[in-house]
């Protein structure tokens, strides 16, 4: 779960990482109410989306009164930013920043380690730094046993160019960066810029924290920062049903059992469609997982033909632990629930082959489904799928 930079900045208060103060604002007026209650000369205006290039948007503004700062939020709030809408604006206060620099610490899931990353050149697209300049960006690789020790934190501030006096300074607050890292299990935390301000003060002004789903069950407080109200609707039905789904732009539907699976449908079926005229797409990410029953596949049809888009659907499944004839009960149950609902279907084609495939085929067959079609290869399954969304 990818966090707005309010929660971040709360998270780094709540761990003892220097912050500046900030409120949160939904419309002009609290942005002026906030910019009284901090009462500093200078507030800036910043758009809450969880995307990079705020501030190339228009989406971070100074603002050098509570007037003012009602101005700037309502130029802001509305806003679209690489297709995120701003519904928030966090009025935080003015920094009189001397330098400006980066820090991260994030999983290396290749390496099975943590990788902490700083330059002295922050307040930029790092992913530019780091392919036009990789000797501004220094990287160290670390064990999770043995964490961001002091050592590690010296030698990457020395490293960089930091000269004694601020890496005395910049060395607890990388730690204390560490510490919301791994009291959060977080899977990215990063902080651009971490600012050296005139009065020689590192405080992290811009933060940017990604937690680990995985680990929820040991943060029931983690509850309190989804933001259902910007998560798209299916994915947030889908999400209470404890389906793996991302919706994508397409017109063809997927489920399937397996990651690898669904990530080889997706590949199918886009170059199926690419010497149709419209050219089809996938719709969705739907991995229904090992040991699927026919509640899941139940859940994930709902899911699917619930979305306007969606012209038809492709279940490729592959028998393993999930048994075909578990997938084709799901498939009927579907219908009977849609009509039920008074939906009427969608094209489905359905492949299945492995671990009861036969008997799942012939269930498919009794049941005589409206609009559906068996296709016993992937590629032709995907073809046809393409060819009904067309």
């Amino acid at each position: 779960m990818d966090l707005y930079e309010y929660q971040a900045r709360d998270l780094f208060e709540k761990h003892g990482v220097p912050t500046l103060r900030g409120i949160v604002a939904t419309s002009a007026v609290q942005a002026e109410e906030a910019a009284a209650k901090l009462g500093t000369p200078i507030v800036v205006v910043k758009a809450q989306v969880k995307t990079g290039g705020r501030g190339k948007a228009g989406g971070v503004k100074l603002a050098k009164s509570p007037a003012e700062a009602a101005e700037k939020a309502e130029e802001i709030l509305g806003l679209k930013i690489k297709d995120h809408t701003v519904r928030k604006v966090m009025v935080a206060e003015g920094a009189d920043i001397a330098e400006e620099y980066y820090f991260s610490i994030l999983l290396d899931r290749t390496k099975r380690r943590y990788l902490a990353m700083l330059s002295k050149e922050g307040g930029v697209e790092i992913e530019k730094l780091a392919a036009e300049r990789p000797e501004a960006l220094i990287r160290r690789s670390f064990s999770p046993l043995d964490g961001m020790t002091d050592t590690l934190a010296r030698d990457m501030a020395y490293e960089a160019g930091f000269v004694e006096e601020d890496v005395a300074k910049l060395v607890p607050v990388f730690k204390q960066l560490y510490k919301v890292y791994t009291a959060e299990d977080a899977t990215l935390v990063e902080v651009n810029p971490l600012v050296k301000t005139a009065q020689g003060d590192i405080i992290a002004l811009d933060g940017k924290v990604t937690l680990d789903g995985n680990a929820e069950f040991r943060h029931s407080e983690h509850a309190a920062l989804h933001d259902h109200g910007a998560t798209d609707p299916l994915e947030l039905k889908a999400q209470q049903m404890g389906l793996n789904y991302v919706k994508l732009d397409g017109s063809v539907g997927i489920i399937g059992n397996g990651a690898g699976l669904v990530m080889s449908t997706l590949d199918v079926v886009a170059y199926a469609g690419e010497d149709l005229p419209n050219q089809p797409k996938p719709a969705n990410f739907l991995d229904i997982g090992g040991g699927a029953n026919a509640e899941v596949m139940t859940n994930g049809l709902e899911v699917i033909l619930g979305d306007p888009q969606v012209k038809s659907v492709f279940v490729n499944v592959f028998g393993g632990i999930t048994a075909c004839d578990e997938v084709a009960k799901g498939i009927v149950q579907a219908y009977k629930i849609l009509a039920s609902d008074g939906i009427e279907p969608k094209p489905l084609v359905v492949r299945l082959d492995g671990n009861n495939a036969e008997l799942g085929r012939s269930i498919l067959d009794d049941a005589h489904l409206p609009k559906l079609e068996q296709v016993s290869t992937m590629d032709a399954a995907a073809r046809k799928a393409a060819e009904l969304a067309e």
